[in-house]
C-alpha cells in the first residue's frame, strides 16, 4: 500500500531572547504636597483638643467652688437645691444655644479653609508638573543663554565710566554731588566687539534649543571668556584712566558706572550658561526597533510555493530511489 504523502517538515521556532523589565521612576516629592496639608489639619486638631483636656479641669474647678459659695443643699433644703439645679440647667441651656451657632460657624470656615487649601495646594502640584514638563533643563538653560546675551548687548549703549570733578570739594556734602565729564559708553573702548559676540551666543542657544547638542555649550562658554578678557583688559583701563581730564580740570577721578556691572554680570550669565549646557543632562532618544527589510508579499508566496512543490517532489521520488539501490 502506498503511503499518503506527507506534508512539509515543521521547523522549530526559535527562541526569542527576553527583553529586561522598565521600571518607571516614582515622582513622590510633587505628590507628597496634599499629605502635607493633611498632616498640617491633623496637628493642628491634636493641639486643640490638647488645649481643652488641659482646661477642662481648671473649669470644673471653678464650678465647684461657685456651687460651695451658694451653700450646700442640706443646709437650704431640698427645694433651693432643686431650683439650684434647675437654674444650672436653664444656664447650660441658654449657653449652649448661644456658643453653638457661633461653633457651628467657626467649624464651618475651617472646612472651607482646608479645601481651600487643598485645592490650591493641587492646583499648584498641577501646575508645576505642566511646566516641568514644557520647561526642561535644556530649555532653561537655552533661555538663560539668550536672556544673557540679549542683557551683554543692551549694555553697550549705557554708560559705563565717568570723570567726577572737583570731588574733595563736595567730601562733607551729602546731598549734593560733583559734576561729571567725559561720559562713555560700554562699547566705546572696544569698537562695539562684544555686540556680535551676544548676538552668536544667542544663535547658538537657540540652535541647541532646536537641535539638542550639548556641545554647543562649549562655544558659548568660549565667547563668555572672550568677553570677560575684554572687559577685564580693554574696558577696566580705560575706564579708571582720567589723565585726559586731568589736564583741564582740578580734583578729577574716574568712577565706574553701572554699564560696566552690567556687562560684566551678563558675561558671568554667559559662562554659567555655557558650563550648564556643556555639562547637563542628556536628552533622552526613543530606541527604534530595527526590522530587516523583506521583499514584496508576491515574491514571499512565489518563493514559499516553490519551495513547497520541490519538498513534495522529493517525498513522491524517494521510493523509486531506494528501489534503485537496492
Amino acid at each position: 500500500m502506498k503511503k499518503a504523502l506527507a506534508g512539509p517538515a515543521k521547523r522549530a521556532a526559535k527562541k526569542k531572547p527576553k527583553r529586561r523589565a522598565m521600571i518607571a521612576a516614582v515622582r513622590r516629592p510633587i505628590a507628597a504636597a496634599p499629605r502635607v496639608a493633611t498632616q498640617l489639619t491633623q496637628k493642628a486638631d491634636r493641639a486643640a483638643n490638647r488645649l481643652l483636656e488641659r482646661a477642662w479641669p481648671l473649669l470644673e474647678r471653678v464650678w465647684r467652688r461657685l456651687r460651695a459659695v451658694a451653700g450646700p443643699p442640706a443646709r437650704r433644703g431640698m427645694r433651693v437645691a432643686r431650683r439650684i439645679q434647675a437654674i444650672e440647667r436653664r444656664l447650660l441651656r441658654w449657653a449652649g444655644r448661644r456658643l453653638r451657632p457661633v461653633a457651628v460657624l467657626l467649624f464651618r470656615l475651617l472646612s472651607v479653609l482646608e479645601r481651600g487649601v487643598r485645592r490650591s495646594l493641587a492646583a499648584a502640584v498641577r501646575a508645576a508638573t505642566r511646566a516641568s514638563a514644557a520647561l526642561t533643563p535644556q530649555r532653561a538653560t537655552c533661555i538663560v543663554i539668550a536672556a544673557s546675551a540679549a542683557c551683554l548687548a543692551v549694555s553697550q549703549f549705557v554708560d559705563y565710566r565717568a570723570v567726577e570733578v572737583g570731588q574733595p570739594g563736595y567730601a562733607g556734602l551729602p546731598g549734593a554731588t560733583p559734576p561729571t565729564v567725559g561720559i562713555e559708553h560700554a562699547g566705546q573702548p572696544h569698537l562695539y566687539l562684544l555686540l556680535p559676540v551676544a548676538l552668536l551666543a544667542a544663535a547658538l542657544a537657540g540652535l541647541a534649543l532646536r537641535t539638542g547638542a550639548r556641545r554647543l555649550g562649549r562655544f558659548v562658554f568660549a565667547l563668555s571668556l572672550l568677553s570677560l578678557a575684554v572687559i577685564l583688559l580693554v574696558d577696566l583701563p580705560a575706564g579708571l584712566d582720567a589723565s585726559s581730564q586731568a589736564s583741564r580740570f582740578s580734583g578729577t577721578s574716574a568712577v565706574l558706572e553701572d554699564g560696566f556691572y552690567a556687562e560684566l554680570a551678563s558675561t558671568a550669565g554667559l559662562m554659567l550658561g555655557g558650563l550648564l549646557l556643556a555639562r547637563g543632562p542628556r536628552r533622552a532618544r526613543a530606541r527604534r526597533r530595527q526590522r530587516r527589510p523583506r521583499g514584496p508579499r508576491l515574491a514571499r508566496s512565489a518563493r514559499s510555493h516553490r519551495r513547497r512543490r520541490w519538498f513534495v517532489k522529493g517525498q513522491a521520488d524517494a521510493p523509486a530511489r531506494q528501489a534503485t539501490r537496492a
